[in-house]
């Protein structure tokens, strides 16, 4: 019996070795569109709550191809990025806008994924920095400003 129950479970694991799909490596296009970022991360460093949240990516199409971003996905829905519909051509650069809600007051780190028809289709940048709360002293900077502007 116990010959029988060792021969079920060597086939069994011979069975699910054998059923592994081969992966095959796709060749990649040599005219294919490629991204080359100035930077694959930006630093909000520390800014205060309810400051100007937008940022720029600057990039450049440095492939032989058309570059069409096909869609973007964010780790959060606190990042809402922004890009261009049209193809970027071969040498053209571009600009993705991202803004992030600087109402959260916490420090964050976030990945924005731009999916397209570039040698690597699945791109990762990503957002960094702190949001602090407003000091006492900036909301009374302010409240100063808005009367010397109002006479």
């Amino acid at each position: 019996m116990k010959k029988i129950a060792l021969l079920l479970v060597i086939g069994c694991i011979g069975f699910t070795l054998n059923a592994q799909d081969k992966v095959v490596a796709k060749k990649a296009d040599p005219n294919a569109a490629i991204f080359e970022f100035e930077k694959e991360t930006i630093d909000y460093g520390t800014i205060e709550k309810g400051a100007d949240g937008k940022r720029v990516f600057k990039f450049k199409n440095v492939g032989k191809s058309p570059l069409i971003i096909s869609n973007v996905k964010t780790s959060c829905g606190c990042t809402v990025p922004t890009v261009p519909k049209e193809p970027i051509l071969p040498g053209q650069t571009a600009e993705m806008v991202v803004k992030y809600d600087t109402n959260r007051v916490m420090p964050f780190n976030k990945a924005i994924t731009i999916y397209s028809n570039a040698s690597q289709p699945k791109k990762v940048v990503y957002i960094k920095g702190v949001v602090k709360k407003v000091s006492a002293l900036t909301l009374l900077e302010r409240k100063e400003k808005s009367m010397v502007e109002n006479n």
